[in-house]
């Protein structure tokens, strides 16, 4: 079995001052971190990177454009693809368009779609993708509270579990 830690929209400095230390300890411990986007500030991706053992990130809407990260990314592990997005856009079509993504990125076996932008923790299947959003890593507004996700991967099977502090 391996552990992904499913973490977004840090917004560090400005909603919020810092990650907590129990995200960065659970970054620390975990193989694989995917980050969806919103860091915030090239500061926020640097803590994030020399926390995480093996970092898959994309760029929010509110991240620089510097920042030098891309909008979708993948990341494979045990027959499982990640595809990463942000999820910019409104909120009214904001499952259908990160499935859209996702089809767009998929792999022959069991795809997943990560994305963050609406602090709102999430774990649906739409259009035969399961999406997960793992909410904000820093409770920043309008999260109901700080929260992460821990994907567990075992030959092509996922578990999921959502972390609060």
């Amino acid at each position: 079995m391996v552990e992904v830690l499913l973490v977004s929209d840090s917004h560090v400095p400005s909603r919020e001052p810092a990650i907590p230390e129990w995200v960065l300890e659970r970054i620390e411990a975990a193989p694989y971190t995917v980050h969806a986007g919103d860091f915030d500030s090239p500061e926020a991706l640097a803590t994030v990177r020399e926390a995480a053992n093996d970092l898959t990130a994309v760029r929010g809407n509110i991240d620089p454009a510097d920042i030098g990260l891309p909008d979708v990314a993948t990341l494979d592990v045990e027959g499982v693809r990640f595809v990463v997005t942000h999820g910019t856009g409104p909120i009214e079509n904001y499952r259908e368009r990160v499935a859209g993504i996702v089809a767009d990125h998929a792999a022959d076996g069991p795809t997943v779609g990560v994305s963050g932008h609406t602090h709102q923790p999430m774990d649906e299947t739409v259009d035969g993708y399961r999406l997960l959003n793992p909410g904000s890593c820093t409770g920043a507004d309008p999260a109901p509270g700080t929260s992460v996700m821990r994907a567990s991967v075992e030959a092509g099977e996922l578990t999921v579990e959502r972390q609060e502090g």
